[in-house]
């Protein structure tokens, strides 16, 4: 199969799934803008980590400023990748930030930041990128999702997981909404992966550590061992490496025939087959009202 150079903007790009997923996504052939916040500060050190891969490996992998809780931040990158490609055919949305501990520890303030940045900021990004993706009648909406939004859900990750399904859902509604635009949609859904990302170390935690004694009283040592039977379940294979291979997979297949939602579990925390359930209820729903033209992007008035 000959796949089509595209050029792509990841959000969230500056480790994790989403810098594994740029890399692979440039070696496959495309032009990749590895979005993060504050490139020349902080992130310095990854612009230029990328920059040197981009050299070495001989791929056109590239950096961008965004910061996904600014729109004016969301609309000057996609018009600066416009200016230098001069074109704009994927949207990854990959960025996210995950809190650990008891619910009732965190303030609506807290959540509603968790919730700015996995749902909120892909927001901002479709509102700056969607109108030039609906002129030219074409593009993709890849959504990096999460099994906890149908799967298992271990305590102490609500706000995270809370967040996510809002995603999911958002991703869900964009996808008929697009679809006469000829715009397509897929959701890759990881599963837990214990190691090769940064997730957990860099998760945030409730500022406010009053109640959270009463917690550690009846569930102390919880995450742990949350941690240690997740990295149980999954075999011995399993690589956070998956997620970019399956966003590699869903860009390079023909527009047209992407699957809604791929499902990437070592864990088999079973959203594979709520999921299953879930989306031919849509499916059937959507044709009972006289809408299946919106199962599928094509031109309007096809």
């Amino acid at each position: 199969m000959t796949v089509t150079s595209k050029t792509i903007l990841i959000t969230g790009a500056g480790s994790g799934f989403g810098a594994l997923a740029a890399r692979a996504l440039a070696g496959a052939g495309h032009t990749v803008y590895a979005a993060m916040r504050d490139t020349t500060g902080r992130n310095a050190d990854r612009v230029a980590q990328a920059k040197a891969y981009g050299a070495e490996h001989r791929v056109d992998l590239r950096t961008v400023e965004l910061d996904v809780l600014s729109q004016e931040s969301a609309d000057a990158a996609v018009a600066a990748i416009l200016a230098d490609a001069g074109s704009l055919d994927v949207i990854v949305h990959n960025a996210g930030h995950l809190v650990t501990g008891p619910t009732e520890a965190f303030t609506p303030e807290e959540l509603a930041a968790v919730y700015d940045t996995n749902v909120l900021g892909t927001q901002r990004v479709n509102r700056a990128a969607l109108p030039r993706l609906r002129d030219q009648r074409s593009g993709l909406l890849l959504w990096i999702g999460s099994t906890s939004t149908r799967g298992g859900t271990p305590p102490y990750l609500a706000p995270y997981f809370a967040a996510k399904a809002a995603m999911d859902s958002l991703a869900v509604s964009y996808a008929a909404e697009l679809a006469r635009f000829n715009i397509e949609t897929t959701i890759v859904v990881p599963g837990s992966f214990t190691s090769g990302t940064n997730h957990f170390a860099t998760g945030g935690h409730p500022a406010e550590q009053t109640v959270v004694p009463a917690y550690e009283e009846r569930y102390a040592g919880l995450m742990d061992q949350v941690m240690q039977r997740l990295a149980g379940l999954a075999p011995a294979d399993a690589d956070v490496s998956q997620v970019a291979d399956a966003v590699v997979d869903v860009v390079d297949a023909p527009h047209g025939t992407r699957p809604f939602r791929v499902h990437v579990d070592p864990a088999n925390d079973g959203a594979e087959e709520v999921s299953r359930v879930a989306d031919r209820v849509r499916t059937e729903f959507l044709s009972r009202i006289g809408l299946a033209d919106l199962l599928a992007p094509h031109p309007a008035g096809r």
